[in-house]
């Protein structure tokens, strides 16, 4: 590992932050640069792990220097930290409590925040007391994945005096808090001379003067861990096999099957497939059972990751049904022992506590990869960084010596600690978390307006529009995967929902949207014509519903089928007839769907709108059946028993009613304004 310090940015970094209020001082701005070199180098902190701090004055609301220090927020992240993730904490009265015999979490939370400078601050991180019980003007700390490597071990202490000899002084493992800080504190003291401290299981701290040498330091510890271990992987006989050529089970297969059993009630996972060379190494391992069922690499790590993974070892020469059984009772086998697991831990400590859901949320499976499970995407993605970096830390220490981290009782202290916990936030989920939705027709009008209140509601959407710059456009406003799709291509739909399957796992619901308008009277179209308007109108929206519907039987969790259908369906205009034909045989295809496939679950339902500008109508057609009306253009759109006008965004809420009526099916649902002549009998 090598410093990025660059006196350039740092002074840019002055240059930026620094204010003439006092409220930033160079300090402060330094802090946030040395910090964000740390946050952006993944194998030393992930996803909001570590913090820094500084100690230094700023002005009160007296206008008063104050000796403070200023420590990571909750919330922040620090590769993309701002001063203001680095609330001030008053340094006084804080360094005092270092006299207290014994502080409760909530305690200790508490006297950090009323010490706050900025009582609308975030709440500073659980480790501020080891932060100000340390001397040091600059401190920080990361889980750097080579010193876990040397960290988790038995003898760790005898491997980290030969790598840094006396420039670290070592911890033994205590749970984060009062504790820690203290003894910390203590093992500092004794040792004076020390560059930082190594945290047994837990990682690394560096302090000093400036916020350039406690980086620099930093750097340096991580590079001697680095190398040493290495040394040690480059001559380390490591116990693997072959993965047999009928463990690559086809993923498009096994993750619906993987996602509906881990799915109980209304929770959905999303899944997150990682692999390449390393993570093929590590499931190749004759010991992957053993080593990976010794736990996370930092216990900071264990509420994203659950204290170990599931093991898989489908065959792809196993049937449906044997898959599903494998899949089943490793998976009833896991939840057996996390129950227990918890219920000894709970015992042992005197502790009574509301468990934890015991699913998994790394599945290992020789073969296929890495996979992980999260409630949304981000979790997903979360826990997949960060078990790739385990297995890097497992193979550095397995190399060193015996991968040894924390024991399963600490562990549980960790995972149930209301402190780590509160991490994840307690928001109440969105009604469709979790769920993933696949839209056609997505690059503008109602797809648009649909992809967007599905995503407000949580769900996770794959856009297919055969506008390739409108679907690309809308896949970046939502941050969502996004392609351009021909729908009346059998193959490429299917293509199409597999590649859903392959990003997110499996599938909730698809809104079956794209549709074309022809125009003209029956009896003068062509057969091509009215063919062409059959592909797009009915067989695309059966092609698609047939794919859909095999996913979601293999999940076993139902499902919704949404089809953009028409008020021409029911009440047809003059020289519309072929828009309005294959529309009503969406809606037949819609209650066929509905009879033959509510024994699983899965529902389906349209939707006949009206009069949307969506310009799927030119301007002059829309004009031309106004003037026939005797109305201007604006009036025809408003001409409904509510006199208002249908917009795309109130077609989309129906979308959203339907995907969330569990006891709705066969439904006609109309977004009209109300037209009686239109309405279903």
């Amino acid at each position: 590992m090598q410093s990025h310090w660059s006196d350039a940015d740092a002074q840019a970094a002055i240059d930026r932050y620094v204010d003439e209020a006092g409220n930033v001082n160079e300090d402060l701005a330094l802090r946030v640069y040395t910090s964000r070199l740390i946050g952006q180098e993944p194998t030393l902190v992930l996803h909001g792990g570590g913090n820094t701090s500084a100690k230094t004055r700023l002005r009160d609301d007296l206008g008063q220097l104050v000796d403070v220090l200023c420590v990571k927020g909750s919330g922040w992240d620090l590769g993309t930290i701002e001063p203001a993730g680095l609330p001030a904490v008053r340094m006084d009265t804080l360094r005092a409590l270092r006299a207290r015999e014994a502080l409760g979490d909530e305690a200790m939370v508490n006297a950090q925040r009323i010490r706050l400078l900025d009582a609308s601050a975030p709440n500073p991180s659980v480790e501020t007391l080891l932060h100000a019980f340390l001397p040091h003007r600059f401190i920080d700390h990361s889980h750097a994945d080579a010193i876990l490597a040397l960290a988790d071990q038995p003898d760790a202490e005898a491997i980290c005096r030969e790598v840094f000899g006396q420039t670290l002084a070592v911890v033994p493992y205590v749970m984060p808090g009062f504790d820690l800080a203290k003894l910390a504190a203590q093992t500092y003291e004794a040792n004076p001379a020390v560059e930082g401290l190594v945290l047994l299981r837990h990682g690394l701290f560096t302090f000093g003067d400036t916020a350039r040498e406690s980086y620099e330091r930093h750097v340096r510890a991580v590079d001697a861990a680095e190398r040493y271990a290495a040394n040690a992987r480059a001559t380390a006989k490591v116990p693997r096999a072959p993965v047999a050529e009928d463990a690559a089970v086809d993923y498009a297969r096994l993750a619906p099957v993987l996602r509906g059993l881990l799915g109980q009630g209304t929770r959905r996972y999303v899944l997150e497939r990682r692999g390449g060379d390393a993570v093929d190494a590590f499931l190749a391992r004759r010991d992957l059972a053993s080593v990976s069922g010794r736990g996370p690499a930092t216990p900071d790590h264990v509420i994203r990751t659950k204290p170990v993974p599931l093991v898989l070892e489908p065959r792809a020469s196993m049937d449906d049904a044997a898959l599903a059984a494998h899949i089943a009772e490793r998976l009833d086998a896991y939840r057996t022992a996390y129950e227990a697991y918890v219920a000894r831990a709970s015992s042992a400590k005197g502790r009574d506590v509301k468990r934890l859901d015991p699913d998994p949320r790394i599945v290992l499976v020789p073969g296929v990869g890495l996979i992980a499970a999260g409630e949304t995407q981000k979790a997903a993605r979360v826990a997949a960084d960060i078990y790739e970096h385990t297995i890097d830390v497992i193979e550095s220490a397995e190399a060193v010596g015996r991968y040894e981290p924390l024991e399963a009782n600490d562990l549980f202290d960790m995972e149930y600690w209301s402190l780590e916990q509160a991490k994840l936030g307690k928001a109440k989920p969105r009604p469709l978390a979790g769920r993933v939705v696949f839209i056609t027709g997505a690059a503008s009008g109602i797809g648009a307006a649909t992809a967007r209140r599905f995503v407000a509601q949580g769900a996770c959407v794959y856009l297919t529009d055969r506008d390739a710059p409108g679907v690309e456009a809308r896949g970046r406003e939502l941050g969502a995967p996004h392609e351009a799709l021909d729908v009346t291509d059998e193959a490429a739909v299917r293509a199409s929902v597999r590649r859903c399957v392959e990003t997110f796992g499996g599938l909730d619901g698809v809104i079956s949207n794209a549709g074309v308008a022809p125009q003209g009277a029956m009896h003068e179209v062509s057969s091509e014509a009215l063919r062409r308007s059959f592909e797009v109108n009915l067989f695309a929206h059966q092609t698609l519903a047939a794919a859909a519907t095999a996913v979601l039987r293999a999940q076993g969790t139902g499902g919704f089928l949404l089809f953009n259908a028409s008020k021409a369906a029911f009440n047809p205009g003059a020289d519309f007839g072929p828009y309005a034909v294959p529309k009503a045989a969406v809606v037949a295809l819609m209650k066929q769907y509905a009879l033959e496939n509510g024994d699983a679950g899965i529902r389906a339902n349209a939707i006949n709108a009206d009069r949307v500008r969506t310009g799927l109508m030119s301007e002059a057609f829309v004009a031309a059946r106004a003037r026939a009306r005797g109305l201007d253009a604006d009036a025809y759109f408003r001409a409904n028993l509510l006199r208002r006008e249908v917009q795309a965004e109130d077609v989309a809420d129906g979308f959203v009613a339907l995907a969330l009526a569990e006891c709705t099916t066969g439904c006609v649902l109309t977004v009209d304004g109300g037209n009686i002549a239109a309405s279903p009998r």
